[in-house]
């Protein structure tokens, strides 16, 4: 009895102490409701952005002074077909009429996304004649950007495709559309793999757009046509990949070449799944190269120029490529080889052992969990030969396609 008493005391003691130091800061010695107040708030944001309440969204805002010119993502997002917007609230930190909160948007594009997107933002808050209005909204500090931060989306839909561009026009977005929807049909006959068969394509204003989405510096992404980002290996309720193009790159090439690009870059989103940190760059990216040129009539000299005059001047690789031959910011002309290098392993694959063996080897090799060993193991069991083999075969095969 006497130890109740004791606890009940010190519990009394903490309390009245927390109240007077609340008082002494001069706050409200009523418990702080601003989470709760903050949580709701967004929440009334949420839905408006969701049911496109132009009215209700406006009454969650209250713009700094200043603060002219800034993103207004109600209007940003309007095009874009949502299926689902959630923030949720991780961290606030209130400075009397004042605060700042870190929320995680979740979203999901509705017949694109098998589950959420999710974004960390940055929301500035006031408080107003006893209610909380953002004042602003931005992507968190080291977030990458969306792209309705960038300005207002225009959206075409296809057939199974979905792009999205800011300061595009619609005559350019539609073109991007049409060789989405030739790409996916292309992937989908050579990749018997289970995959949803639609792809969501970003066409930012510019190459410093691009590596706001990607949140990196534009000079690694200069020559780059396209990216893809997912997490490789990822679930099978992992979000869909976005295919981000790089306007300023992919501008300058032909049909031929875009329709390429975005081929290759839909063929990442197949097989994503099963692509893990066990498969090389040569095998993921030359397969994506395999599938973009199939079927095109392309030769080997035509395809792999660089690597072909490097042959004829009597440098053939001793072996595959690395994969840091494959870094963005590697010289040009070793990454256009490495990339030569690892499509024609896979269309040496796809000639040799045919079509069906190639993606058995594929998936083989993803599937083993670790890099060690991965490779070795799917010569053997599917291709039933050994790496000394299989890279003494490419070395003649890149003399006989390119010498």
């Amino acid at each position: 009895m006497a130890g109740r008493r004791r606890g009940s005391w010190v519990v009394a003691l903490c309390s009245a102490l927390c109240l007077a130091l609340l008082a002494g800061c001069g706050a409200d010695p009523v418990p702080d409701t601003a989470a709760g107040d903050v949580r709701r708030l967004l929440d009334r944001r949420a839905h408006a952005v969701l049911t496109g309440d132009e009215r209700a969204y406006k009454r969650t805002e209250r713009p700094a002074h200043g603060r002219s010119g800034a993103p207004d993502l109600f209007a940003n997002v309007r095009a874009i077909p949502l299926e689902t917007w959630e923030y949720r609230l991780s961290w606030l930190d209130r400075s009397g009429s004042r605060a700042t909160a870190r929320a995680e948007l979740r979203y999901r594009v509705e017949g694109y996304d098998r589950a959420p997107l999710t974004a960390e933002r940055t929301l500035s808050l006031e408080r107003h004649d006893g209610q909380w209005y953002v004042t602003a909204e931005r992507p968190a500090k080291k977030a990458g950007e969306q792209l309705w931060d960038q300005g207002r989306v225009r959206a075409e839909r296809g057939a199974d495709s979905l792009v999205l561009g800011v300061g595009r026009g619609a005559r350019e977005l539609r073109a991007h559309r049409a060789l989405a929807d030739r790409a996916v049909p292309a992937v989908r006959d050579a990749w018997p793999g289970k995959w949803p068969g639609k792809v969501v394509v970003l066409v930012p204003r510019s190459l410093k757009g691009m590596a706001g989405l990607l949140g990196a510096p534009a000079s690694g992404y200069r020559g780059i046509a396209a990216v893809t980002t997912g997490e490789a290996g990822g679930p099978g309720r992992a979000p869909a990949d976005r295919i981000i193009v790089n306007p300023e790159a992919y501008g300058v090439l032909g049909d031929f070449g875009k329709q390429v690009v975005l081929t290759h870059e839909t063929t990442h989103v197949a097989t994503r799944t099963r692509t893990s940190p066990a498969t090389p760059l040569w095998l993921s990216e030359g397969f994506a190269d395999w599938v973009g040129y199939r079927g095109t009539g392309r030769t080997a000299a035509q395809a792999a120029p660089e690597l072909g005059r490097a042959v004829r001047g009597g440098e053939l690789p001793r072996e595959l490529p690395g994969d840091d031959e494959f870094g963005f910011g590697t010289d040009a002309g070793r990454l256009a080889r490495a990339y030569e290098g690892g499509w024609l392993a896979c269309r040496m694959i796809a000639d040799r052992w045919g079509e069906r063996r190639l993606t058995d080897f594929y998936r083989a090799v993803g599937g083993h969990g670790k890099r060690a060993g991965a490779v070795e193991d799917a010569l053997r069991d599917v291709l039933r030969t050994t790496p000394e083999e299989f890279t003494a075969r490419w070395r003649t095969y890149l003399r006989s396609e390119l010498g």
